[in-house]
């Protein structure tokens, strides 16, 4: 089975330019290509989790992987899939968040002796001049049909400043570029960015005379059509301080019975023909066992072997009902946080992190979804002692250690 039939038999593949060429340079190992990451926060999480997959499976086959660090189009803000206009960042706040990104790319793609590279679009980016962008690469761009795009028809209706609108042109000249210092001659990104992509293909068509390919891979979505990777605390991030490996571990434990089969296909290294099998047979118990191997496979990928153990040998013991486990995510309160030795229950979730906030706790405490101890706690206004190690229950699923300093 070769590389490109494998990435079709995962789902991965959306839309494609020429599939002959790319499955050609792709099987061969031809392939140079790149996948862009605006570093919009100080950590990757898992909405950049199947590019990173699909980078590491095209390495593996012998292509040439560019992460494209967006330095320069981070100024300027994505509208791809966006209602409002993102938040501006500051230099120094990107220049940190591209570091960040270096680091945990470094997990899954092998930068040593030249297979792959980390650029930033700031080097070429940021000292451009208006008028020679407008001369050189403005003129390739027909405005009716960029206008035509998802992206941009999409906020049309509430607002798209010219700063986004500029976007594409920023997104195409990158590919331009790529080519034409590092023999980039094949970009890969997610479904909503095929405008973009498009656009960069034709500037190099018009400018060098040359063909270049774009491929997008579908996006991951649930059975109800809604992006993975956020919880009601948010993104589900990659790095260890913002999101736990426990925590990461059981985001894919809990993944729906519909999604499980489509995560492992598209997600893991785990060999297609298995997951196959398991397709086959896949009922009751079953759903179980493979979500337990969806969130192995994803921790010990993100956060190494001895993690993922640690996080599959926790929800196993918390699922037996031995609540002691010392993998537990755990919060240390400070005595002088506590009243007469407790803590109000609504202001205990909260500072625990298991509910965003007092209402969504209320909601979770009168309609008994929440227990202490092993025992439901229904009183919204109610005091949890804290005088010895407390175990908090919330649902079926989530455990949460609290002790006091």
């Amino acid at each position: 089975m070769t590389v490109f039939e494998e990435l079709k038999r995962r789902g991965l593949l959306a839309q494609l330019t020429d599939e002959k060429e790319i499955e050609e340079l792709v099987n061969n190992g031809k392939a140079t290509f790149y996948i862009g990451f605006d570093p919009t926060a100080d950590s990757l999480h898992v909405g950049h989790f199947m590019a990173l997959c699909l980078m590491k499976r095209l390495q593996m086959a012998g292509n040439k992987p560019i992460a494209l660090i967006g330095g320069g189009t981070a100024m300027i803000g994505d509208p791809s899939g966006k209602t409002d206009m993102r938040k501006m960042l500051t230099k120094e706040t990107i220049e940190h968040n591209v570091a960040c990104f270096k680091k945990q790319m470094s997990r899954f793609i092998d930068f040593s002796d030249g297979k792959a590279m980390v650029v930033n679009n700031g080097d070429w980016l940021l000292d451009l001049n208006y008028v020679d962008v407008l001369r050189e690469v403005g003129a390739h761009f027909s405005v009716n049909r960029m206008l035509t795009a998802e992206c941009y028809k999409q906020r049309l209706e509430r607002g798209l400043s010219f700063l986004e609108f500029n976007y594409m042109i920023m997104q195409s000249y990158d590919f331009y570029k790529l080519y034409e210092n590092y023999g980039c001659n094949m970009q890969f990104g997610g479904d909503d960015q095929w405008s973009n992509m498009l656009g960069g293909t034709e500037l190099i068509r018009r400018k060098l005379g040359k063909d270049a390919y774009a491929m997008t891979i579908t996006l991951l979505l649930n059975s109800e059509g809604k992006k993975m990777g956020k919880t009601e605390k948010g993104a589900v991030w990659l790095d260890p301080e913002k999101t736990s490996p426990y925590d990461f571990f059981q985001y894919w434990r809990n993944v729906g019975d519909a999604d499980v089969i489509k995560c492992l296909k598209m997600l893991t290294f785990v060999p297609i023909e298995e997951i196959e099998e398991m397709e086959k047979t896949m009922e009751g118990a079953e759903f179980n066992k493979a979500k337990e191997l969806l969130a192995f496979e994803l921790t010990k990928l993100v956060h190494g072997e001895e993690e993922a153990q640690k996080a599959l040998e926790a929800a196993r013991a918390l699922f037996s009902a031995n609540t002691s486990s010392e993998n537990m995510p755990t919060t240390e309160l400070e005595a002088s946080e506590l009243t007469d030795g407790g803590m109000n229950i609504l202001d205990l979730l909260v500072r625990c992190g298991l509910t965003p906030s007092k209402s969504e706790g209320r909601r979770l405490v009168t309609q008994n979804g929440i227990a202490v101890n092993d025992e439901k706690f229904t009183d919204p206004k109610g005091s949890v002692d804290l005088s010895g190690e407390v175990v908090i229950k919330k649902g079926k699923k989530i455990f949460h250690k609290v002790v006091v300093k």
